[in-house]
């Protein structure tokens, strides 16, 4: 947990810490794929392809929210 905890503050991507930016990415595939559903309703000719790319963005976003979990437990254990 000691790596993790130098990593969720030490590494800093311009301004923010590491933490910070993969909060922010992790916010950035949810919207994504929102945004895929949004753009199905509104254009069928691409159904096939935002519903495979929706459940893709779908774990991308499940596997970077749980690094940044582990990244903010790891600075209270």
């Amino acid at each position: 947990m000691g790596v993790l905890r130098d990593w969720a503050y030490a590494v800093r991507v311009g301004a923010f810490p590491l933490i910070a930016i993969i909060g922010f990415a992790t916010y950035g595939l949810i919207l994504l794929g929102v945004l895929l559903m949004i753009i199905r309703r509104w254009n069928k000719r691409f159904l096939r392809l935002t519903f495979k790319l929706h459940r893709w963005v779908g774990y991308a976003a499940l596997a970077v929210a749980t690094f940044h979990l582990l990244l903010g437990v790891s600075l209270y254990v």
